[in-house]
């Protein structure tokens, strides 16, 4: 068959190195899949199954370190997943039995307990009898809170299997998006992060293990080993099986260009993500431990982790260029290389991501037509909102100096009247009172001149260290026990206070405490942009659009709004993967639309780095027009996947957790909230001004915004930065919805 791409020259700067036990792990693992019944007799392999998948090869490549008897172990682990997924597919995907699948999962949690107690149930087919023998070996060396990752990650990639067994996506090629959030659960990379705590010895602490850059090293390090998966496998996944679950495919369809521009595009993607990780290891990591006040050992074990996944990603690219498997062989041969490449391998694109030339003009931004297919209802109360909001933010003094803080007129009346917040929050909660309405626009108010304040005042200054006193003193004007709050020493902790007592007064304080958790998070996405800011860093794509859902106050407003429809249903519904899709599908449409709208004010007049259109003209060296475009089509494509989970997920999700009538009727509240949600926040960019030129020319005069100067590399200190506000993630990006969720809460 003819190869349908020339494979890419691949970024690889760590080398592959072969482990010395790898004769030991064939001869113990072959024995062990027999002694666990998955040979002779199962009905999914054989013995020279077996020999031809060689996965101890695969595991010597990844774990080049360890000794014999944890590479044993580590490569028991893999037998056993890939046999799980051969078993799976002959007695429950073949067969369509979706009840029996779903019995089968279940059962097998019970075979990884928590506690001391270590006793599993009988097995009753290998998969089974291998995880009771795997499970006891694996988990005494290490820690409760491992031991709970682990499991969970196990669950994940196990659980997916449902997800494919119900065929919800047949026929269907994913978004880029939504393969890249769908492909790290059913590829298991997550999975084979944990296992690479165990092998080399050294795991994360857990007061960590949850943080911004460890979820950023685990997540890029398995997209990165995905997408080099998908080029190496295309031939026989796509041309052979006929799957659409296939980066190459997925981009070939999104960017509607041919397969070898796709596989290039998908190779600079797994390039970014590599260099999204090493990123992260060298800038975040150091501050990270500081700031947790991590002790040298446990920093020296998450330092060895990190080598470890980079063991692993050279291993795999090994163990892709010689296994029969894979579409390599051209790729073995070699080929010479350009200058062009060279330069591409050695980094061009992480080099343009740090030297964007700020302040360029740019406007006005063009506006498409978008795809957001809901009406629109407002509230009868905004009027009184948009008074009432006014009022509350001078009486909170936002509408004034900060006292000793140089710079921090960041609104005034006439500003926060053009913004019109209430009026996004008006079509958020259509059927909101006075009250509900008001608080919600409080709450809008607060968090869009939090997120103006801090690039304004400390992003000028270069202060992270100041930035990130103020973020922490937030809690404690957030107290999950109702106790009394310090004196607030500025607009932002005095507004914060105002609506948190307004707000989680009447909450269960389970409630409270997810709210609390929604609201820091999104102030430490601030320090991420912040910190983007101060480095001049254009960020990878996917790292931009995950980061965006918090810095749009996406975490917070999901957490608000399922307060009001949340009786009937179990907290367990909100984290399956269709809901959790359905809701990431609405963030990502809603940010959109503010980067679409906000392009001028962001590129032009406030030197920003945190806007799609500008990652995507970043990340593929492409005009604006270009870029745009490919934005709308990632908006369109994103309401589009929200759009076929109502329709064909949910019902499916419904049915599995046995909701009756009146918890069904909660679910299309909640769905009708996040159509609601869509709706307003395209109303409100057309209507309020903020992002029209006209309007950012009267509050952004060339005086007061720069001075002209050199550009280029290493000069971009040269240029004076606004003294006017940037905009927010609810306000450069707008997140109406929290207005919503906090109207029904009061």
């Amino acid at each position: 068959m003819t190869q349908p791409f020339e494979l890419p020259d691949f970024y690889m700067p760590y080398p592959a190195r072969l482990n010395q036990h790898l004769e030991e792990a064939r001869v113990h693992s072959k024995q062990w899949a027999r002694d666990m019944g998955m040979l002779e007799g199962s009905g999914v392999w054989e013995e020279a199954d077996l020999d031809a998948h060689d996965y101890p090869l695969m595991c010597a490549y990844t774990h080049p370190d360890c000794d014999g008897a944890e590479l044993s172990l580590i490569t028991d682990w893999y037998v056993w997943v890939f046999f799980f997924d051969d078993h799976f597919l002959e007695v429950f995907k073949r067969t369509g039995d979706l009840t029996g699948g779903k019995n089968y999962l279940r059962r097998l949690a019970r075979f990884m307990p928590m506690g001391a107690d270590l006793a599993v149930p009988e097995p009753v087919n290998p998969v089974e009898a291998g995880l009771a023998d795997l499970w006891p070996r694996t988990v005494p060396s290490m820690s409760p809170d491992w031991r709970a990752r682990f499991a969970e990650s196990t669950r994940n990639l196990l659980d997916e299997s449902l997800w494919e067994l119900a065929n919800i996506n047949r026929n269907r090629v994913a978004n880029p998006v939504e393969y890249i959030e769908m492909r790290r659960k059913v590829g298991g990379a997550p999975w084979s992060a944990g296992l690479v705590e165990h092998a080399v010895g050294a795991e994360v602490p857990a007061r960590i293990a949850a943080t911004r850059p460890m979820r950023v090293l685990r997540d890029s390090f398995s997209d990165a080993v995905h997408l080099r998966n998908d080029l190496f496998s295309y031939q026989r996944e796509v041309g052979d099986e006929g799957e659409l679950s296939n980066g190459v495919l997925v981009l070939e369809k999104f960017l509607g260009c041919g397969t070898q521009e796709a596989a290039n595009a998908v190779n600079d993607l797994l390039t970014s993500r590599m260099q999204q990780f090493e990123h992260t290891a060298v800038f975040e990591l150091g501050p990270l431990f500081v700031d947790n006040a991590i002790d040298p050992l446990s920093a020296a074990d998450v330092l060895t982790y990190v080598k470890g996944l980079q063991d692993w990603q050279s291993g795999g690219h090994e163990w892709h260029m010689r296994s029969s498997r894979y579409m390599n062989a051209r790729a073995k041969a070699g080929r010479p290389l350009g200058m062009s490449s060279v330069v591409d391998l050695l980094g061009a694109k992480r080099v343009r991501n740090f030297t964007h030339v700020p302040y360029q003009r740019v406007g006005p931004s063009e506006i498409p037509d978008l795809y957001v297919p809901f009406d629109l209802k407002l509230s009868p109360h905004l009027d009184a909102a948009r008074r009432d909001t006014v009022t509350w933010c001078g009486e909170m003094g936002m509408l004034e100096p900060q006292a000793g803080v140089a710079g921090s007129a960041v609104w005034d009346e006439g500003k926060l009247i053009d913004i019109d917040l209430p009026l996004c929050a008006a079509g958020l909660h259509p059927d909101a009172t006075h009250e509900e309405l008001s608080l919600a626009s409080f709450w809008l108010a607060w968090g869009t001149y939090g997120d103006d304040y801090f690039p304004v005042v400390f992003g000028r200054s270069r202060n992270l260290t100041a930035a990130k006193v103020t973020v922490a003193r937030f809690g404690e004007f957030m107290p999950l026990d109702g106790a009394a709050t310090p004196a607030p020493a500025s607009a932002l902790e005095r507004g914060l206070a105002d609506v948190w007592a307004r707000t989680a007064g009447p909450m269960p304080l389970a409630d409270r405490r997810k709210l609390r958790v929604s609201v820091e998070q999104m102030c430490a996405a601030w320090l991420w942009e912040l910190a983007n800011e101060i480095a001049h860093h254009v960020p990878d794509p996917v790292d931009y659009l995950e980061m965006r859902r918090l810095t749009f106050g996406s975490e917070m407003t999901m957490n608000l709004s399922r307060l009001r429809h949340s009786k009937g249903i179990p907290e367990e519904f909100y984290a399956t993967g269709s809901v959790l899709a359905l809701e990431n599908a609405m963030m990502d449409a809603g940010m959109l639309i503010n980067d679409v709208f906000s392009y001028q004010k962001e590129i032009e007049f406030e030197g920003e780095v945190h806007n799609c259109v500008l990652v995507v003209q970043s990340f593929f060296d492409c005009d604006y027009p270009t870029a745009l475009t490919i934005v709308n089509d990632l908006l369109t494509s994103r309401v589009q996947q929200f759009q076929h989970i109502v329709a064909e997920e949910l019902p499916i999700v419904c049915d599995d957790f046995g909701l009756d009538r009146e918890a069904r009727r909660d679910v299309d509240a909640f769905v009708l909230e996040l159509r609601n949600w869509l709706a307003a926040i395209l109303n409100w960019h057309r209507h309020c001004f903020r992002y029209d030129e006209p309007t950012l020319l009267r509050n952004n005069p060339p005086s007061r915004w720069r001075l002209g100067g050199p550009t280029g590399l290493g000069t971009s200190a040269a240029i004076v930065a606004p003294t006017g506000s940037r905009g927010g993630p609810w306000a450069g990006r707008t997140s109406p919805s929290c207005a919503a969720a906090a109207a029904g809460t009061a």
